[in-house]
This record gives C-alpha cells, structure tokens and sequence, in this order.
C-alpha cells in the first residue's frame, strides 16, 4: 500500500522545520528495493522512486529565496539522518530533490513561468517532429528570487556531494549492486523506479 501523502503548506508561507527522525527507511529493511535503485544521471529518478518521493517531496520548494533556504534547510536534515542510518538511497534522494531544486529555479529565472521549451517531451513523443528551448534572458517580477532559490540549493547540494560519510555509502552501494547483478539479482523487484518523469509533473511550488 503506497503511503499517504503529507499536507502541503501554503506555497507562500514559510515551511515549517522538519523533525527529519521521523523519517522512514525502508531501503535498509529490502534488499530487493534498495537494488532496484539507480544514481543515474543528475536528478534522474527523484520524481519516480517511491516510497522516498512521497516522503521527501513535501520538503521539496522553490517560490522565494527564504523559502528555498528552509525547504533546502529540511532536505539537509534529511540528508544527514539519512547518512547516520546508513541509508545511501535516502540521502542519495535528498542530493537529487536539492539538485532538482537548482535546476527548476534556475529554469524560472532563465525563462518566464518556467516553461523551456515550445512543446512537452511526451508531445514530441506521441507527435515527432522535435521541441526547441525558448528564448532566454529579460526582466520579470520574482525573476531575481529564482536566482537566489537556485543559488540556496546549490551550496547545500555541494555540501551533500563533498560528505565524506554519504562518499562512503555510495562506494558500498555500488559494490553491494554489482554483487547483486553478478548473481542474477532481478532489477524488477521491489517497488523501484516505475513510472515515467514528467516534464513539470511537480512545478506547483513556483
């Protein structure tokens, strides 16, 4: 049974601070869900791999620059209990929700209401043809808080990158996945990253 998801606060008001002990961490109770998880590429996954995105992804906004820096003072919390447990896939999941968290800021400061590109990946995939990037650049109220809330995002995301605890659990995580592949484990099992990103799926936090 998928978890219930948690309230979200008004996207102009402060986030409260997050208690991040409460935290589940299923990854270390199933080998077969810890397995199916892949680092992939950037924030590849962070919208897809469950249970952690419905834990992770209410902590997880970008509106105003003091937004952005309790929403990245919350996946840091996460981030670090998750290490202390163990839990590579969790604090793996809090480096990619900060990372998308630069990135989507940096897109709404770059290109107005967000929007990159003149057609949606999953258009030019039912349609062809191709999609280009819009225009960048001019001047628009709440442009400069984007870049602030990227800004915010990428220094904590530097942070969990040069952990020297979270380097370690990444080394033993890929030891333990191609062990687990040399013996046939199945990529299929457990709940794993199911799904198709969507271009935008989560863009309410603007």
């Amino acid at each position: 049974m998928a978890p219930k998801k948690k309230a979200k606060p008004p996207q102009d008001e402060l986030p409260p601070l997050f208690d991040a002990t409460t935290l589940p961490t299923p990854a270390l109770d199933s080998k077969p869900l810890r397995m199916t998880y892949r680092i992939a590429r950037g924030e590849q996954g962070v919208l897809t791999f469950q249970p952690y995105k419905t834990h992770l992804l209410p902590l997880w906004r970008f509106k105003t620059a003091s937004i952005a820096t309790r929403s990245s003072q919350n996946l840091f919390s996460a981030f670090q209990f998750y290490v202390t447990q163990g839990d590579f896939v969790g604090a793996d999941m809090c480096r990619k929700f900060l990372q998308m968290g630069m990135t989507r800021a940096r897109r709404y400061a770059n290109h107005k209401g967000g929007k990159k590109y003149d057609r949606s990946a999953r258009v030019v995939e039912l349609e062809g043809g191709v999609r280009r990037e819009l225009e960048r650049g001019g001047e628009w109220e709440g442009r400069e808080e984007k870049v602030r809330a990227g800004e915010v995002f990428r220094g904590v995301w530097e942070r969990c990158k040069g952990d020297e605890r979270y380097g370690v659990l990444k080394r033993e995580f890929l030891e333990e996945l191609k062990a687990w592949e040399g013996e046939g484990g199945r990529e299929g099992e457990g709940d794993g990253e199911a799904g198709v990103e969507v271009e935008g799926a989560e863009d309410g936090k603007t």
